[in-house]
């Protein structure tokens, strides 16, 4: 027994075919079998009105007509047979209304036609040769009268055929497509859509067919896939390696914001495949369901094609990257003019960067440094207390993000330097209330979270009011609570030898035990010898802590060293103060200290020297009495000593006044300047090292003046010599003076002493007579003059050097030296002439 549904379809089928045969004017010709698959595919299609059919809008409108034409009765009728038509349960009762509809109108067009006739209906004919011919074509022997050239008909004919011509080109449904595109876009394989480890891609396979243009669309949308694919496998590897130091905090939160961007689109991917489970409608119906064809797939994934392409290149760039180079890296990627990708952009870096911003706000207002990764682009390291400052913190220029200035990175640098130096240095927790006033004023707050990328001009306005009072707090700590200013003071007073009683005391009381050589010189009475100085001077009414830390140093030294050349003073400078007065400059102090002692030394060898000379050159009247050419050659040298002394003490004397006026003083009052001015640490250390620096090269201590300092010092030694040979000869003079008295005595026959009997016993020279000592003193004299000549030889020569070094000299002070040296050019006319 046959199916019923396949009954009626045959007998549908066994009608139409009944029909056309009728209309068409030869049955047996190929035209009826084209005509009858024609009709065939129209009775078939879905294609339905461009607007939505309104089953009441339709009989109103007939009604409506009816009753403008002057037929009251016939929409009378109309409405009765309408109720009734409604009541019954009939299938697409709008579209059969609307097929009624336009039935009529067809037939008030054209009364002429057969009642048979439909705009429905296009010509049983070839249909090309209808459309080509553009006129009415009416079919032999009582046939349908069409209208070929109706609009909508050949759009409607149009997509139907463009559609069966897609439908046979294909073996692939576009909804099983379309949803193979939908798992390849969420890394999975589809049915038809596999990925090609080949072209490292989704595509469709070659042996299957597909249009051209379709197979090309799902590789375009199948990109999604492939990148999809990449930014997953970065957050997965990353996460597995989380918590190594090359991901970090900035890594994590990283794939954080990556992972939440895919959270958005798997919400995507579940709407398109919730819609893609709606059937696709032909291309000639009119239908704006929530279907989804590849179409419309493309436009749904274009902007997230965008985002996800955006990701992975972020991922690329930022694989072996990590914290503020990561961060970096990402912020160049936000410089785009499209908005849609400087949201996107914003978005992702406000969690990417919100680790390194709350670094940024721990240090800048706590002073601690949370980088457990390495990630910051401050590095703190280990390191005593004395050199916190100067080295326990640095800038890694490698994490220094690009959005973040290096000016901006050097004073958060120092804002947090300034809080771990009060806090471990100096033990203040006075900074706690400027970092809290320094939040305020900038308008943010001491908790987690204030800070955030995009706002770089918060976070300048809370490093300059932090960095402002926390400076400010730290430098009047330094000025109040450990006296930096007295304690620069006293080291100028004591080591640059600016107390002058106090220096002269000192050099006289031991002088004399520096004499001796340097490994028999007892620290301990030195250092008794110092307190002695103190007391005795008004060193003794400065600060007890500041005398407390001055000590006696002894320098290494070697055989033959006195103690002139081992002895210095220190300065014992402890925490915080340490972190100026490190061992590197003091160092530099100590030798400054040495060159000023040396030159003090020599000025008081000089005065020693004016001691001797002065009573025996008034003596040796003595011997111009006596008359000869011995005593003549004597006082000759006497004279001959006087000038050169005067020379030395012109040369010492200015070469002092040249140090402790145009070196000392000027460098310290713009010491005190700058010390005024210095906002932070940074420039207090900047000022002393400046102050320092200026010293030393003023004092022909620096690199550039080493063959001057050495001319220097030997003229020093030349000076030290000539203290020795004075002393050598006027303690010569007076005993030939003493011998010549005893001599002139005995003439006269007055008695001598015992003691003066004793001498003359000891003596070998004093017994023999006034013809001995003669020969003694001429011998005596001839020595003493050639150690003279060598002496003022070397001397002038030295001196020659030095003034014709002077004006070669980089540092313009140095001209002053020598206007003072060479006034009245003496010594430029006399080496001129020479």
């Amino acid at each position: 027994m046959d199916h019923p549904q396949h009954h009626q379809k045959t007998t549908t089928m066994d009608l139409i075919k009944d029909l056309v045969v009728r209309l068409s004017p030869d049955p047996s010709s190929n035209a009826t079998e084209k005509s009858l698959k024609y009709a065939i595919r129209i009775l078939s299609s879905r294609i339905s009105p461009s607007v939505t059919i309104d089953e009441a809008a339709i009989a109103e409108s007939i009604k409506r007509r009816l009753v403008n034409e002057g037929k009251s009765s016939e929409a009378l009728t109309f409405a009765d047979l309408y109720t009734k038509f409604s009541s019954r349960s009939i299938s697409n009762r709008p579209a059969l209304l609307y097929l009624l509809k336009v039935i009529s109108d067809d037939r008030r067009k054209d009364r002429s036609s057969d009642l048979l006739s439909s705009a429905l209906l296009p010509s049983l004919s070839d249909p090309k040769n209808s459309l080509e011919n553009g006129h009415r074509t009416t079919a032999g022997g009582g046939g349908v009268l069409l209208f070929s050239k109706d609009p909508e008909n050949i759009r409607e004919i149009a997509f139907r055929e463009f559609s069966d011509l897609i439908t046979e080109e294909s073996e692939i449904p576009e909804g099983v497509l379309v949803r193979d595109v939908l798992y390849a876009c969420q890394g999975i394989d589809g049915k038809y859509v596999k990925f090609d480890k080949v072209s490292d891609g989704y595509a469709l396979s070659e042996s299957l067919t597909v249009p051209r243009s379709t197979r090309i669309m799902v590789r375009k949308l199948c990109e999604l896939g492939w990148l999809f694919i990449k930014v997953r496998g970065y957050i997965s590897e990353s996460m597995d390696r989380f918590p190594a130091e090359d991901v970090g905090t900035v890594g994590q939160a990283f794939c954080a914001a990556l992972q939440d961007e895919l959270s958005d689109y798997y919400k995507l991917l579940a709407i398109l495949e919730s819609q893609s489970l709606n059937p696709i409608p032909m291309a000639s119906e009119s239908n704006s369901g929530n279907y989804l064809s590849l179409r419309r797939l493309a436009v749904w994934l274009a902007e997230p094609t965008v985002r996800m392409r955006l990701m992975a290149v972020l991922v690329d760039s930022c694989r072996v990257l990590r914290g503020g180079a990561m961060a970096g890296a990402i912020h160049v990627h936000a410089q785009h003019g499209d908005p849609m990708v400087q949201d996107f952009m914003r978005r992702l870096l406000r969690r990417v960067c919100s680790p390194l911003f709350e670094m940024v706000r721990s240090w800048v207002l706590e002073g601690e440094l949370e980088d457990v990764f390495a990630e910051f682009f401050v590095l703190g390291q280990t390191v005593k207390a004395e050199s916190l400052w100067r080295e326990g913190y640095r800038l890694h220029d490698g994490m220094l993000p690009s959005f973040i200035s290096p000016s901006l990175a050097q004073r958060i640098l120092r804002t947090g330097k300034s809080i771990n130096f009060l806090r471990v240095c100096c033990e203040d927790q006075g900074w706690a209330d400027a970092a809290a006033e320094a939040a305020a004023a900038a308008g943010t707050t001491t908790m987690r979270g204030g800070l955030g990328y995009g706002e770089t001009d918060a976070l300048e306005a809370l490093v300059s009011e932090a960095a402002k009072r926390i400076d400010k707090h730290l430098m009047d700590v330094m000025y109040k609570q450990y006296k930096f200013k007295e304690h620069c003071l006293a080291i100028k007073r004591y080591l640059l030898l600016g107390q002058g009683d106090f220096v002269q005391y000192l050099m006289d009381i031991v002088g004399p035990e520096l004499s001796e050589p340097a490994n028999t010189i007892s620290s301990f009475k030195l250092a008794g010898l110092l307190e002695s100085a103190i007391r005795s001077s008004n060193a003794q009414y400065d600060d007890p802590d500041i005398l407390d830390r001055l000590r006696v140093k002894m320098m290494p030294h070697g055989a033959g060293d006195r103690g002139w050349d081992v002895f210095s003073l220190e300065y014992n400078a402890k925490v915080p103060l340490d972190t100026v007065f490190t061992e590197s400059v003091m160092a530099r102090y100590l030798r400054i200290f040495n060159f000023l002692w040396k030159l003090r030394r020599v000025e008081h060898a000089l005065i020693g020297a004016w001691k001797i000379m002065k009573p025996n050159y008034i003596s040796s009247d003595l011997f111009s009495k006596q008359g000869g050419t011995v005593t003549s050659q004597f006082v000759s040298m006497s004279r001959r000593c006087q000038v050169l002394w005067d020379e030395m003490n012109h040369f010492v004397t200015n070469l002092q006044y040249y140090i402790m006026f145009e070196v000392l003083e000027v460098s310290w009052s713009k010491f005190l300047e700058e010390m005024e001015t210095s906002k932070d640490l940074d420039d207090l250390l900047a000022a002393h090292e400046k102050y320092l620096n200026s010293i030393v090269e003023k004092s022909l201590l620096g690199e550039p003046s080493q063959h001057l300092s050495k001319l220097l010092f030997v003229l020093f030694d030349l000076i030290l010599r000539f203290r020795s040979f004075a002393d050598r000869l006027y303690e010569g003079i007076y005993e030939l003076q003493s011998s010549l008295r005893k001599s002139v005595s005995r003439g006269r026959g007055k008695p001598m002493s015992r003691s003066d009997d004793k001498k003359s016993k000891s003596g070998t020279w004093v017994g023999e007579g006034r013809k001995a000592i003669t020969q003694f003193a001429s011998e005596f004299r001839r020595k003493m003059g050639l150690d003279f000549d060598t002496i003022a030889h070397e001397y002038k020569s030295s001196l020659e050097g030095f003034i014709a070094q002077l004006p070669l000299q980089q540092h313009v002070d140095l001209k002053f030296l020598l206007f003072r040296l060479d006034f009245t050019e003496f010594y430029s006319r006399l080496y001129v002439n020479g």
